[in-house]
């Protein structure tokens, strides 16, 4: 099944529902980065909420970013969508492995310990919408629950899992964002709680081969459910040659000049793909001629 996202709305308008299968764009993260089992759930499950939430967004150009910080040995993680579907994320400690929790489950919680969520959201307006708040579980999903309660205001309920196989690759991945709008009946709210209290796991859902549709249809299908939209998200990097030179430019005179001093080309990492750009000692000097 290749990844895609359904929205929809239930409830004569007043509720608004997200769901994706997500496990190409999580598996294609985890080979990039080399990731150890917990920091793929970790990243897997951040990315899958970016990119749902990417997709929420209207412009074409809008970004959504979720960076977590935390004490553990994990150190945290850094995330972008964009309102075209494409995500990308890096962790900080991206080979460490931890024990399973008292439920058999990725401690992603412990792997991160203590510490911050910022969504950091680039909507076309003259600064950046950003909010934080303290990690709850460090679960990732409780995390964005409350960050939507608390930054926005918008009753939530997120749900996201990441299933691996023995031989580290993803067996299943995606999640589910459902929103109550300010004018949801109070009938509505009961029974949206009473459906998200049944749930086991997103990973159990997705591992019985239930689709995003299938999700949604559990939880809502009593709420007069409406899909509105599918659509495919993918893993992808929007770094190129001309990033990198304008991020070496942006550095300084003095900086470039040392640089050239060194005598050797600047060889620069991308963190979100791991792609090397090399810039020669020709364009180090062109900056300076530039300038």
């Amino acid at each position: 099944m290749s990844d895609y996202i359904v929205k929809a709305t239930a409830a004569n308008g007043t509720i608004r529902a997200y769901a994706a299968t997500t496990k190409e764009l999580v598996e294609e993260a985890r080979k990039t980065h080399n990731l150890s089992p917990v920091a793929t759930a970790a990243l897997g499950r951040t990315m899958t909420a970016a990119v749902i939430m990417g997709s929420m967004q209207k412009n074409d150009d809008d970004m959504v970013s979720i960076i977590i910080r935390g004490d553990g040995p994990m150190q945290g993680l850094v995330v972008t969508a964009t309102s075209k579907l494409t995500v990308k994320g890096y962790v900080y400690n991206p080979s460490f492995v931890n024990e399973a929790n008292y439920f058999g489950h990725f401690d992603v919680g412990g792997a991160l310990g203590y510490g911050t969520l910022t969504v950091i959201k680039d909507i076309g307006l003259k600064e950046p919408y950003s909010g934080t708040v303290n990690l709850v579980t460090g679960e990732i999903g409780d995390d964005l629950t409350y960050y939507f309660a608390t930054s926005e205001q918008t009753p939530s309920s997120v749900g996201l899992g990441v299933l691996m196989n023995k031989e580290n690759t993803v067996r299943e991945a995606g999640g589910f964002i459902i929103q109550l709008m300010p004018d949801a009946p109070e009938e509505v709210i009961g029974k949206l709680e009473a459906k998200i209290g049944e749930i086991t796991s997103v990973t159990d859902m997705l591992d019985k081969g239930m689709t995003p549709e299938d999700i949604l249809s559990m939880l809502l299908s009593d709420m007069d459910l409406k899909i509105n939209e599918k659509v495919n998200p993918k893993f992808m990097c929007d770094c190129s040659k001309e990033r990198v030179m304008r991020a070496v430019m942006s550095t300084g005179k003095k900086e470039i000049e040392s640089m050239i001093a060194d005598g050797k080309p600047v060889e620069v990492n991308c963190q979100f793909c791991r792609k090397n750009y090399e810039i020669t000692l020709d364009e180090l000097k062109a900056m300076i001629s530039d300038k």
